[in-house]
């Protein structure tokens, strides 16, 4: 078991996962899809990034701090991209992507395990 700090982190990108995936397939089902292509390729990045960032905050390497910062710009674009339209999907990535984002910064002023 990590310390709370980190376990608060690795819950909040597993929320942030959730809701880009929720939210990627949901924008599929939208009537106008090339409107929101974007949004679905950011979704799929954060997903994706988080997953990988994860993982790697999980096993303790010494190249996470690397995919944080890359964590925390993709989640902002997200984030901003997302808060774009007025999907309750769209609405909830956001948050989501919002609260990753807050969490990773703080994480980063915390020293690696």
């Amino acid at each position: 078991m990590k310390d709370q700090k980190t376990n608060e982190l690795l819950d909040s990108m597993m929320k942030c996962i959730t809701a880009c995936e929720n939210c990627a397939d949901a924008c599929l089902d939208e009537s106008n899809v090339s409107h929101m292509k974007d949004c679905i390729r950011l979704d799929r990045d954060c997903a994706d990034l988080c997953t990988i960032t994860a993982r790697f905050i999980g096993r303790g390497s010494a190249n996470a701090p690397a995919l944080l910062q890359q964590c925390i710009a993709v989640c902002k674009a997200c984030e901003q991209e997302c808060s774009k339209h007025q999907h309750a999907h769209c609405i909830a990535c956001a948050e989501a992507c919002r609260e990753c984002r807050e969490r990773c910064e703080e994480y980063t002023t915390v020293p690696m395990i």
